[in-house]
């Protein structure tokens, strides 16, 4: 199989703009693996498909608001960065990041970012290139007192090096700008306002760290939750703070050629414990979206199949062949042509089973993407 098997046309109405409300009322495509029985419903039935003894496992991933616009130091000329994951391994304070424009961004290039008042307020130096065409660059504080002020641009190569007073901040003061100053990560084919950045998080989102939202959660409401715990199910929280790869399509046609971008995950002692439980018990384990999966799976691949405590990184990259160790079902969103995350669904339910049901899906104009309607794969 290559790249372009993988691919489908999609009338552009289908793509989701908005968020619907409620969360839990968005249309449902129940796809039963064993028999191939496709049927429609909406998210609030999917306590229908749920039994005791199962546990759903969901990204608790936040969002942060990592789209920053910004101009550059040298001559003013606007910038646009999107912060991607944090790069500890290369020094405090550096973020991986996609720039635009990028072309003249070279190593010690500074962009300066300012609040609504014009006052710089973050400082993010170039520090290298990304074999992806990225940046990394090193952020720091900038104080007020001392800053070059954003209405004032110097010519080109006369711009004085900040005063070192001016510039400081540890990781907590850092994220605090970030959030005061960024702006929500939304996909390209969003072309809507989001009116409340809160509909791009999940409502169990707690730790801050991702470019784009675990879509597959946005579906869920406390309501919806606690009926599910009543019910029986148990509900587990893993991370993985969405990157690179959820911007970036497979451009190769052979698409084992694809170089996955490297995420960091954490399933603690409690989760582990849960999902032991139930596999001892005989109950499914059900991933909340594709994320959950590639922690879940990934684990199970550095522990021999087992499920322990894990806090690291993963760059695994389902497709069809995987053999899957942990997940017995899975709920998530229709995804892009071409994307890894289609190859992830296509390895769990076939994929003739996932063209038929994605056809299904454009025949009945259901909402395709991160705002779009959702699928239960049995």
């Amino acid at each position: 199989m290559k790249s372009s098997d993988f691919n489908y046309d999609l009338p552009q109405e289908l793509i989701a703009q908005t968020p619907i409300e409620p969360r839990d009322s968005s249309r449902l495509l129940v796809v039963h693996g064993a028999t191939g029985q496709l049927e429609h419903r909406h998210f609030y039935d999917i306590a229908d498909y749920l039994r005791p003894d199962d546990l759903l496992i969901a990204n608790q991933s936040r969002v942060i608001p990592a789209r920053l616009a910004g101009r550059r130091a040298e001559t003013g000329g606007a910038v646009e960065v999107l912060l991607l994951c944090e790069r500890p391994d290369l020094g405090a304070h550096c973020w991986e990041t996609l720039v635009r424009p990028g072309r003249r961004l070279h190593e010690g290039a500074r962009i300066l970012f300012a609040d609504a008042n014009g006052v710089d307020r973050l400082a993010a130096d170039v520090v290298q290139r990304t074999d992806v065409g990225g940046r990394i660059v090193r952020l720091s504080l900038i104080n007020p007192s001392n800053s070059v002020g954003a209405r004032f641009i110097v010519p080109r190569f006369t711009m004085p090096p900040l005063d070192p007073q001016s510039v400081s901040g540890n990781e907590e003061e850092i994220r605090q700008r970030i959030e005061e100053l960024g702006k929500m990560p939304l996909p390209p084919y969003i072309h809507e306002t989001l009116h409340d950045p809160e509909r791009y998080q999940t409502v169990y989102a707690r730790i801050s760290g991702s470019a784009a939202a675990p879509t597959a959660g946005l579906h869920f409401t406390p309501q919806l939750l606690d009926q599910l715990r009543q019910q029986g199910v148990r509900i587990g929280f893993v991370t993985l703070h969405v990157g690179l790869d959820t911007f970036r399509p497979i451009e190769v046609e052979d698409f084992t050629e694809h170089k996955m971008h490297s995420e960091e995950i954490d399933l603690d002692s409690p989760t582990a414990k849960l999902i032991n439980e139930t596999r001892e018990a005989g109950g499914r384990i059900i991933a909340v979206g594709t994320t959950s999966v590639r922690v879940l799976e990934s684990v199970a691949n550095f522990c021999s199949g087992h499920i322990e405590p894990y806090s690291g990184h993963s760059s695994l990259f389902i497709t069809p062949g995987f053999p899957f160790q942990v997940v017995d079902a899975m709920i998530t969103n229709f995804h892009l042509p071409r994307s890894t995350l289609l190859l992830l669904v296509s390895a769990f339910m076939g994929k003739e089973l996932m063209e038929r049901a994605y056809q299904e899906a454009i025949r009945e104009r259901y909402r395709f993407y991160s705002f779009g309607d959702a699928m239960l794969l049995l």
